[in-house]
């Protein structure tokens, strides 16, 4: 019995009062609060703020101090290849995973590689043609990415090679017809036969005049390329697509703030294109230059940062997050590339829109991670 201080009534009359109540109580505060819930959850994000325009003019490029590649974190000047090597170069390189690029992921993933196609006296004799479906998971419904490897057939073998990603599928490199027909999403372009965001039969040969097959093979080197949209799509998809999910936690939706965007992404996949290269006994791997233009340039860069294991680093018109420097105010800025691309970099990079000042890198230390390595970097408007 539950006791009134004026009248004792039932239990169970009191009971049947207080279920009212709580449930009167539950609905007032779920019609209270869901809608706000149900808004915070559907309502769109803020909008991102517009960067002010570029600076093109050189007399209002403002004075900016760049960080010393050659000061520890702990204020210690590197006198030495060897502090260079086991302490500096590893803060720089930690610096720019976390603030920039992106941490890639430590798991190594079960590669699998499928040769579908070796073909002798390719391009009228002088190459052999060889195609690698390179399997980022034991799915192989999964994330995947075919690599295009021409050799020249009369060097004495193994050969050193060059290796880049293309902006419109192996098919575009070149017109031979042997080469397979991307199957990837691609960006709208009617001048290189795209069509409903896939290749067509007109893709064939359009980007050839960027890749001079026939005289990097006359000279003796192996062409080996990859469409990077195979490893990680070029748009912001959310990280929906390509290689990320393959390495998210459980319930992670997309990567962390200090975790890879599609640059250090499409890196990732030029690392695991030479750990096929590596296992090819027509290729010396130990002597492979790795090359990109604008963003691939950016890639290029990142990969040997990254992956030591490639012998030389080319970029050609990386700009900003390249080899263009971040504080010099001119040209494309941190800014404008995190507003226009939000998928590239990390989050965390655009924590320096307004202040990339306070960024504790700039991209001349970017080019130092390539030491002792060759680097060679071409710039023009």
């Amino acid at each position: 019995m539950i006791f009134d201080p004026k009248v004792m009534i039932p239990m169970r009359f009191k009971l049947k009062r207080a279920v009212v109540v709580l449930v009167v109580g539950l609905l007032t505060f779920f019609a209270v609060t869901w809608p706000a819930q149900i808004v915070a959850a559907t309502a769109p994000a803020a909008p991102r703020k517009r960067p002010p325009p570029e600076n093109r003019d050189e007399s209002k490029v403002p004075p900016y101090e760049l960080p010393d590649p050659l000061v520890l974190n702990n204020g210690q000047r590197v006198t030495n290849a060897e502090t260079w090597t086991r302490k500096r170069r590893a803060e720089i390189l930690e610096l720019f995973r976390t603030e920039m690029f992106g941490r890639q992921p430590l798991a190594r993933v079960d590669l699998k590689f499928k040769v579908f196609d070796e073909t002798r006296g390719a391009l009228g004799g002088k190459a052999i043609r060889k195609q690698v479906t390179i399997y980022f998971s034991s799915d192989v419904a999964g994330p995947r990415m075919d690599l295009l490897l021409y050799i020249p057939a009369n060097a004495p073998r193994p050969v050193p090679a060059f290796l880049g990603l293309n902006f419109a599928g192996n098919h575009a490199i070149h017109a031979d017809p042997g080469i397979r027909l991307s199957s990837s999403w691609m960006r709208p372009n009617k001048e290189k036969g795209v069509v409903g965001n896939k290749a067509t039969e007109a893709s064939r040969g359009t980007s050839a005049n960027r890749w001079d097959v026939d005289a990097i093979l006359d000279r003796g080197y192996a062409l080996a390329t990859a469409y990077y949209g195979d490893i990680d799509p070029d748009y912001d998809d959310g990280f929906k697509n390509g290689v990320h999910p393959l390495f998210y936690r459980a319930a992670q939706t997309k990567p962390a703030p200090d975790e890879w965007g599609s640059i250090a992404a499409w890196a990732w996949g030029l690392s695991r294109a030479l750990d096929y290269l590596e296992r090819d006994p027509d290729i010396d791997a130990k002597r492979v230059a790795v090359m990109g233009h604008s963003r691939l340039g950016k890639t290029a860069l990142w990969a040997g940062a990254e992956d030591e294991r490639f012998a030389i680093v080319i970029s050609n018109n990386s700009g900003c997050g390249g080899a263009k420097l971040s504080r010099r105010v001119f040209g494309e800025s941190v800014h404008q590339i995190n507003y226009s691309f939000p998928h590239w970099f990390c989050d965390n990079f655009e924590k320096y829109n307004e202040r990339v000042s306070d960024l504790p890198v700039d991209q001349h230390m970017l080019i130092a991670l390539m030491a002792p390595r060759p680097v060679y970097v071409a710039s023009a408007e």
